[in-house]
């Protein structure tokens, strides 16, 4: 039972501040459309990487969902040294976490960490520019007609801000949420303090730990927050918190092997090359610079043990209430409806699809090739639907300047 009061107190402190994050990370989604970001990122010099690292840090992208938006603004021509400080910014933070990490971690943390995210983006940004300016375009760009932008009205738009914040958001990363909550209940409750005592005096050994632990593995930047307070509970330091706020959502396996196969092996090692040293940096600053009262968790042991303290527990609960019916809700949706398929689709295969940001990139690059009339995705199965009599070769393009896989034509 105290495991579980853990688990809940964690999540019904997160959940009002998830709830506006969610919602105004679908005002960025409807309201600034995608041609903003290319036309200041176009450039290959400082400002363009300045404005993609700006625009990165508040959109609510995963490391997964952020690789086909990265692509998709590369092929439009975004300057490759914009594209990699999109790609360190946007995953690190997001409207949604910045105000989760407020709620759990306090206001200095809250500030820190975009300001880390943004100049780690500037920083990597900037080299790639200077390093692979020379190196030859790498990107596969189908020849594509644009179909033109469809016009929807404010009432639409309105719909859609809330499906994108608690539909679609919800399903990317509601159960890296809920994994990270449970995984911090289990550090929290059931891993000893002396567990974590051997890093008590070695920051290098504790940031080491972290990211030998944060790396490859997939976190999102809102799951990773109850991970950081429930290490920081165990003894590890605000700054190696940090490091796992950074490197964990910034980096996994999957990123790094697409990035590595999409932008080149060069590329790969300036973004992991630059995650890793500004991480490790901004915690130095953290641990030997900064107060180290202002990174004093406002969330404790005996919070988390009697919640009903709280003057506000009731205002958390109802919005816990609200977020797990929700992200229940988006589970449904997602795992449990059926893609109406009629004669006339065309179905491919397509791996390496892991969020709706992935489908949402490669419908709208698929819909502008020459004879498609119209495209849909079934994220669980990996497969395109198309009608039309497009060119097979124009939708392998497609897939692969994105980032995936095209595996062929699947027969009826």
């Amino acid at each position: 039972m105290q495991y579980f009061n853990i688990i809940i107190s964690l999540f019904n402190e997160m959940a009002p501040y998830l709830l506006l994050g969610f919602f105004f990370a679908g005002i960025l989604h409807v309201f600034v459309p995608q041609n903003v970001f290319t036309k200041y990122m176009s450039k290959n010099n400082f400002a363009s990487v300045l404005t993609a690292a700006l625009f990165g840090v508040p959109l609510p992208l995963c490391s997964c969902g952020v690789i086909p938006t990265a692509m998709a603004l590369r092929k439009e021509g975004a300057s490759k040294g914009s594209v990699i400080s999109f790609l360190i910014a946007t995953p690190q933070t997001g409207v949604d976490s910045i105000m989760a990490t407020y709620s759990l971690m306090g206001l200095p943390f809250a500030i820190i960490r975009p300001i880390a995210a943004f100049c780690t983006a500037v920083f990597g940004g900037f080299f790639s520019n200077i390093f692979i300016k020379n190196e030859k375009k790498d990107i596969i760009e189908p020849q594509i007609t644009c179909a033109g932008s469809v016009q929807t009205g404010f009432k639409d738009k309105i719909k859609e801000v809330f499906k994108y914040g608690f539909v679609d958001i919800l399903q990317d990363i509601g159960k890296w949420l809920i994994l990270g909550i449970l995984i911090a209940g289990v550090i929290t409750y059931f891993v000893p303090d002396s567990f974590f005592q051997m890093f008590s005096d070695n920051l290098f050994l504790s940031i080491l730990f972290v990211l030998i632990l944060a790396v490859p593995m997939y976190m999102c930047a809102t799951g990773s927050i109850p991970i950081a307070i429930a290490l920081m509970m165990k003894g590890i330091s605000p700054g190696t918190a940090l490091v796992l706020l950074m490197a964990g959502p910034a980096t996994n396996i999957v990123s790094i092997l697409i990035i590595g196969k999409v932008l080149g092996r060069r590329t790969l090692i300036l973004y992991l090359l630059s995650i890793i040293s500004g991480s490790i940096g901004f915690a130095l600053i953290i641990d030997f610079v900064l107060p180290p009262q202002w990174f004093a968790l406002p969330v404790t042991h005996e919070m988390l043990h009697s919640h009903h303290a709280d003057s506000l527990f009731w205002f958390k609960t109802a919005s816990g209430i609200i977020l797990f019916i929700l992200i229940l809700s988006s589970f449904i949706l997602k795992y449990f409806s059926n893609i109406k398929k009629v004669n006339t689709h065309t179905a491919y295969k397509i791996e390496g699809m892991r969020c709706n940001n992935c489908r949402i990139n490669l419908i709208k690059i698929v819909k502008e090739i020459d004879g498609v009339t119209s495209a849909e995705v079934d994220l669980n199965l990996g497969i395109l639907y198309i009608d039309g009599n497009p060119d097979e070769e124009k939708i392998k393009e497609a897939a692969y300047s994105l980032g995936y896989t095209f595996k062929g034509k699947i027969k009826n």
